[in-house]
Order: C-alpha cells, then structure tokens, then sequence
C-alpha cells in the first residue's frame, strides 16, 4: 500500500499522503477512516486506504475558474516540446519582445529555445534576427493543473 487519498469533509478528492501521514491525521483526530484495507490494522487503527478530514478545508486555488497555470521555464518547454525557431531540442526559454526591451516574462512572450537559437537572436527581436518563429505562443488552460488530482481521485 503506497499512499492514502484524502478527501475533504464534504467528500471531494484532495490528494494523497503516506501510511505513515495518514496514522499521525488519526492519531490527531483531524480525520476518519472513510474506507480500509480488509483485516489489517495499525496498532489500534485499521490500516485505511481512504481517509476523511472532520473539519472542511478550503482550497480556493484548487477551484480557480479563470486564469492560467503559473508561468515557468518547465511549463514553456512542456507547452512547446521543441525550438520555437529550429525544432530542435528544447534547452531554455526565449523572450519574444527582449526582456531588455521591456518584454515581459509570460506565457504569450515566451517560447521554448535551444541554447543555439537563443543565443543568436540575443537581445533582439525575431524579425531584426532574421529568425522565423514556427509556434504561436499561446496561454494554456488552468484545467491540465488540475488533472493530476481528478485522475489520482478516479484510481481510488
């Protein structure tokens, strides 16, 4: 048994802890045994499987409706796979409009680069560098955030 998923007091998913996590929240009385596994305790608890907090959480950031998944240099390369000019291996990120020139460091300024391509158009535009750009920067739905924690709730 690798983890315990937790859900809030009105039974949504919220993530997952260890056995050893999960034993200290009983001990503790912050949550119950929603489910367990079949003849095998800890100590005086039942070894669970799902457990239940007694008092709801909020999690606000988890529900965000609008707005984007923060922007960072993994999340670009993730959203381009490769070089935004040569389509070769993505090794950093590239400011569109140079930071130099008051670009600014979001989803719709960056694009994924290799070390090559990045350094050749320097502190200049695409344009002024004679470099083409073969993507669309574009900002990515919060929901891929979000996925992890539906999909970890959907295998319990």
């Amino acid at each position: 048994m690798a983890d315990v998923l937790v859900l809030n007091a009105g039974y949504e998913p919220l993530h997952r802890v260890s056995v050893k996590h999960a034993i200290g929240m009983l001990v503790r009385e912050v949550a119950v045994v929603e489910e367990a596994v079949d003849d095998r305790t800890f100590g005086p608890f039942p070894l669970p499987r799902v457990l239940r907090l007694v008092r709801y959480v909020a999690m606000r950031w988890l529900y965000k409706r609008s707005g984007a998944p923060a922007c960072t240099k993994q999340g670009i390369k993730r959203r381009d796979g490769a070089c935004a000019y040569c389509g070769g291996p993505a090794d950093t990120v590239d400011h569109i409009l140079p930071r130099s020139r008051g670009g600014p460091s979001t989803w719709l300024n960056l694009v994924a680069a290799c070390f090559a391509c990045n350094s050749w158009k320097a502190d200049r535009t695409p344009a002024e560098a004679g470099m083409l750009l073969h993507v669309t920067p574009y900002v990515p739905r919060a929901e891929y955030a979000r996925s992890k924690l539906h999909k970890a709730a959907r295998v319990a």
